[in-house]
């Protein structure tokens, strides 16, 4: 491999001459094999650290116009958007597993839009830390661009994909309001309700989480940027973290602003704690929905069978015609995989000590790959499985004529002691509850069928 001389404050490194960043990379990508390959910065990262360079030199140019030239402010703006729009991930070779401080990755960007800032301009013009990390540090730009990362995912990936599986669910709902079935409580019968009422618990559940990120994702749109490296602003100039702020939020169109406590803002990840917590909740609802959908539609002669859901795939090496619902266990695996991500982004933002903590990238990677992954769990679910849900209306007409519960309706009228001796008896003589009602003497034939109506008990 052909390889270029770079060097930093330790000295010269070679680099692979096909690639732009510099030494202090080099550097971290050997001393840290540790997933490469597999466990990269995330893609997310990389575009924040282009939005918030572009942010940091227009800061510059306004605040310190001696220093960052037109020139200069010309070549990192353009170096940083192509970061930015994702045409340089292949120059970020950097892993999660390297300094919890995210310094290495901060480099990395500095290297590589000082390199290609370079090659803009036509002319070594660029200097990594004295230009492109003008009035900013390590400490204050990883935690940036996690926040940036993090609201950039839940806006553009997460939330899309959750308020369109609220849409089907509202269509399901339209398309069973005139089916009654059993309700359960317990995993055992309970009294009788629409289907399409149970459907509007599922996508209520949707929309909360929905309603919980928007919430959460609120004090994320505060940046570190201007803290530098322990909160005190040192080496930027007056105003500098106001300045990148507005920047940001004209090159995003999101409303970001400066943290108002930057010693909080640089120690402290309760915003990426309370976030990914909203992230969990809508989680724990997928897991709801996707047990109840695969109970429903166990069977197909054996179980529940009171809904069909699509056959994608043969579901046994073993058993011909088989058909699993795996479109229900790969939500609930994603599931599991954001509650585990939830314990690790805890403990992680539990270990500031002093003035910085130093388990960012890991914080990082959890958040980013629950948010991922979440929305592309939703999507398959929605697309594949919850279109194509078909109510079993002679099923759940059977169960619900079947079921003992009915007797609810009876309290009122002959007492809740009565009322548990008719399902009891009802129960061990494999008998209707109307034979049973009538055969104990608490109820004629005719004050029966008025009172136990399941229409009216929905």
């Amino acid at each position: 491999m052909d390889h270029r001389i770079e060097h930093d404050s330790m000295g010269e490194m070679k680099v692979p001459a096909d690639r732009y960043w510099g030494a202090q990379t080099e550097r971290s990508r050997l001393n840290f094999p540790i997933g490469a390959g597999r466990e990269t910065m995330p893609k997310e990262i990389v575009r924040a650290f282009g939005l918030l360079k572009r942010a940091a030199a227009a800061a510059n140019r306004e605040l310190l116009p001696e220093r960052m030239t037109e020139e200069k402010f010309e070549a990192i703006d353009r170096a940083a958007e192509e970061v930015a729009n994702g045409l340089l991930y292949d120059h970020f070779p950097l892993v999660v597993w390297q300094t919890g401080s995210g310094t290495q990755t901060n480099m990395n960007a500095n290297e590589v839009i000082k390199n290609r800032g370079n090659e803009i301009a036509g002319r070594t013009l660029l200097h990594p830390n004295d230009d492109v990390n003008m009035s900013q540090s390590s400490n204050d730009t990883f935690p940036t661009a996690m926040h940036i990362a993090a609201v950039t995912a839940l806006e553009d990936e997460l939330l899309p994909a959750a308020e369109r599986f609220a849409e089907t669910l509202k269509e399901l709902e339209r398309a069973n309001e005139d089916v009654i079935k059993i309700g359960r409580t317990h995993l055992q019968d309970a009294t009788p309700l629409r289907f399409s009422q149970e459907i509007s618990g599922w996508r209520a559940g949707v929309e909360r989480g929905c309603e919980l990120i928007r919430a959460a994702e609120k004090p994320l749109f505060e940046i570190a940027l201007g803290g530098t490296a322990v909160g005190t602003g040192i080496n930027a100039p007056e105003g500098f973290g106001e300045a990148a702020a507005r920047a940001l939020a004209e090159i995003t169109g999101k409303p970001f602003v400066s943290a108002g406590n930057k010693f909080h803002a640089l120690t402290s990840k309760d915003e990426l704690v309370s976030a990914h917590g909203a992230v969990k909740a809508l989680a724990c609802d997928m897991m709801k929905i996707a047990n109840d959908v695969r109970w429903l539609a166990s069977g197909p002669r054996c179980g529940i069978g009171e809904i069909s859901i699509p056959e994608n795939e043969p579901g046994s090496s073993i058993m011909p015609g088989k058909v699993n619902p795996t479109q229900c266990e790969q939500v609930t695996m994603v599931a599991v995989q954001v509650m585990g991500n939830d314990a690790a982004i805890g403990f992680a933002a539990s270990q500031g000590n002093f003035e910085l903590n130093v388990f960012m990238p890991v914080i990082a990677y959890n958040f980013l790959q629950s948010v991922r992954l979440l929305a592309e769990s939703i999507a398959s679910f929605d697309e594949r499985c919850a279109r194509g849900i078909k109510a079993n209306r002679e099923r759940m007409r059977a169960n619900l004529e079947r079921s003992l519960m009915l007797v609810t309706a009876l309290s009122p009228a002959i007492g809740y002691e009565r009322a548990a001796e008719v399902a009891k008896k009802a129960h061990r003589e494999g008998i209707t509850l109307r034979e049973a009602c009538l055969l104990l003497g608490y109820a004629d034939g005719k004050s029966f069928d008025e009172l136990v109506r399941p229409e009216k008990l929905v």
